[in-house]
């Protein structure tokens, strides 16, 4: 059955289409009210005139369907099929930062908190997002303040001989070693955590207020002075959190600037009244179909269609700066705030777009749905389109960054060092803002002469006096990981006795089995906490240890991954110099082994001294001498058939 009669046989329910080329692949997913309306809308004649849907067309050679109760459904299944699928001809969120939650393991025997940008299915509870992305940090590192609950990665179903540095400084319970704590004092701190997360502020100081009162009573003054040191802590951040609600709803705004192909897209993240973070989008490579095709009559066609569409609002008023026939900023915005916000835990009461789209109202009902089901209440989502007044003034805003951000990705102005660190901080999930960067590479060939090198970069520039080079000692053969293990053990285990602070990041050139690798060699020195990531060769991409399952894939124009890779590169170059001069003197002290009475540190100190086997076999008796004895400057001087000088 050809295309188009297979077309003739698509039912006329709501639901969802996939175009699909030669190879079966996948290269177009929409969704209609009518399908058969709306697949064969592609084939009129005005559609063809244009080219972007003509190429779409012309590759094309099936089209699967998939039927819905209702056009809900088909919004979210079409939002679904395009993040499995990832069709070139759709609109992909490719650089999608997701935002930090809170994660309590309840599903454990002693639970702890983490920051986590992964949602899953474990037993565990989630709480956020959180903007700016070091909030999550900061809530977590006051929960091991005064909750005293743990992040740890040591493993808690079994006791251990003694703590670890976190117990010592107050920071957590120490459920690690038995009679340290015990499980109904524990217990007791994961409620207190949970009733802090959940917002229920009120109850957890009513709760922290009895149990202060029972301390007294008990004169045991010391858990006392603990609990109100608990409801002062609390009642202030209740009374910040006031404050903020008052001065505002949550909202998100958006801007766009479009140009020469290229698109940058700001998106302004308001809580409380106040902007709290802002996130960039970047396209260079926008899909040749950008337009919808609508459910429109059988017999409208050529100019008669292009007058329907903009009747219909396909073409909306464009931001200044951003006109272009090819590029339809509603279409573009339906599918980014799809892909944005379906299936998320939280969506903002208020979304703010600069132009109108299609199905904004279903998008909106499915919003406030989700929305409610998450809350357990009433919770209307409005996406509005502010024409005036000060909402279009926080469009205006965002539209404005966005031709920032285009100007500075698309036009090559360099940022500042603190901007790309703020950035890296940001697309890492670091607790700080990084100051200093080690970065550690091993190099060897077939296992012979095998080193490593550490490389430093430290506020915003590369620090060659804190470079270091490692000779590995303990490995035989080839062992990468092993390499890599050792050598992380040497550097830190240093930096802890010396009582040195530890960098903000700890970088690995390598993938997965090299970042385990060094993570074995820090948990085995009981430092906990600390940012590790690996950027892998080839691929790019970035694993940050705690989420390898959720690797960081960033655009090749991020000066972020500029930055990563300027390390990584340095690291490797350093580690290449470094063995190829071990390698040198390994093969050139070879010949002068040879020579009777010269050891390996005389042939060490000659090489040193002279540079090179070729000065040395060039030295006269008297430079020689100067480094040798005279016995042996006789017998290099005889091995290399020179006459001794008298």
């Amino acid at each position: 059955m050809d295309l188009q009669a297979k077309i003739r046989t698509i039912p006329t329910s709501a639901g969802v289409y996939l175009y699909k080329n030669a190879e079966g692949e996948v290269i177009y997913v929409g969704k209609a009210k009518n399908l058969r309306s709306r697949v064969s809308s592609y084939f009129h004649q005005g559609r063809w005139e244009d080219a972007k849907t003509g190429t779409l067309v012309r590759e094309a050679v099936d089209v699967d369907y998939i039927v819905v109760a209702n056009n809900k459904e088909a919004l979210a299944l079409e939002n679904h099929l395009i993040k499995q699928k990832k069709p070139r001809f759709n609109i992909l969120l490719r650089d999608d930062k997701t935002y930090p939650y809170v994660k309590l393991t309840l599903a454990e025997r002693f639970p702890r908190v983490y920051v986590t940008r992964r949602l899953r299915k474990d037993g565990s509870v989630y709480y956020g997002p959180y903007f700016p992305a070091n909030l999550a940090y900061r809530i977590v590192d006051l929960i091991h303040h005064h909750f005293l609950i743990p992040s740890c990665t040591v493993d808690l179903n079994h006791s251990h001989a003694r703590p670890c540095l976190q117990f010592y400084i107050k920071r957590c319970l120490g459920p690690c070693v038995a009679g340290l704590t015990t499980p109904d004092t524990y217990q007791e701190a994961v409620r207190d955590v949970k009733l802090f997360l959940e917002g229920r502020q009120t109850d957890l100081v009513k709760s922290l207020r009895e149990r202060m009162a029972e301390a007294a009573a008990l004169e045991e003054f010391e858990r006392a002075a603990r609990y109100r040191d608990l409801v002062s802590t609390v009642e202030q951040l209740q009374e910040k959190q006031r404050i903020a609600s008052a001065e505002g709803d949550d909202a998100d705004v958006f801007g766009y600037h479009y140009e020469n192909g290229m698109l940058a897209v700001n998106l302004f993240h308001m809580r409380g009244g106040r902007v709290l973070d802002r996130r960039e989008f970047f396209w260079e490579d926008l899909p040749e179909f950008a337009a919808p095709a609508r459910d429109v009559p059988q017999e409208v066609t050529g100019e008669a269609y292009t007058e329907f569409l903009s009747a219909a609002g396909d073409f909306p008023a464009r931001q200044p700066g951003t006109a272009h026939p090819n590029f339809h900023p509603g279409e573009f915005l339906s599918s980014l705030l799809k892909q944005l916000y379906l299936g998320q835990p939280y969506v903002p009461r208020n979304i703010y777009v600069p132009v109108d789209f299609e199905d904004r109202d279903e998008l909106e009902e499915a919003l406030t749905e989700q929305s409610s089901a998450a809350a357990a209440r009433a919770a209307r989502v409005h996406i509005v389109v502010p024409q005036r007044g000060d909402k279009r003034e926080l469009i205006d805003l965002a539209g404005n960054n966005a031709k920032q951000s285009y100007d500075q990705r698309f036009r090559i102005l360099k940022p500042n060092a603190r901007a790309i660190a703020e950035a890296l901080q940001d697309a890492l999930a670091l607790p700080d803002l990084p100051k200093r960067i080690e970065c550690f590479d091993i190099s060897h060939i077939q296992g012979a002469e095998t080193v490593a090198s550490m490389v430093v970069w430290e506020d915003g520039k590369m620090k060659k006096s804190d470079y270091r080079k490692f000779i590995i000692k303990t490995v035989e053969g080839v062992d990468d990981f092993a390499s890599m293990r050792e050598v992380v053990t040497r550097r830190y285990k240093r930096l802890c006795e010396e009582k040195r602070s530890l960098p903000s990041l700890i970088l690995i050139d390598g993938g997965l089995g090299q970042l385990h690798a060094a993570a074995e060699a820090l948990d085995k020195l009981e430092i906990i906490n600390q940012p590790l990531a690996a950027i892998a060769k080839r691929e790019e991409i970035i694993y940050v240890f705690g989420q390898e399952d959720d690797p960081i894939v960033l655009d090749h124009h991020s000066p972020v991954l500029h930055l990563v890779q300027q390390i990584r590169d340095e690291a490797h170059r350093f580690a290449v110099t470094f063995h190829r001069k071990r390698r040198q003197i390994r093969d050139r002290a070879t010949e002068l082994r040879d020579i009777p009475g010269v050891g390996e540190s005389t042939t060490r100190r000659l090489l040193e001294h002279f540079g090179s086997l070729q000065s040395v076999k060039q030295a006269d008796a008297a430079a020689l001498s100067a480094v040798v004895t005279r016995s042996q400057a006789k017998a290099i001087l005889e091995h290399f058939k020179r006459p001794v000088e008298q």
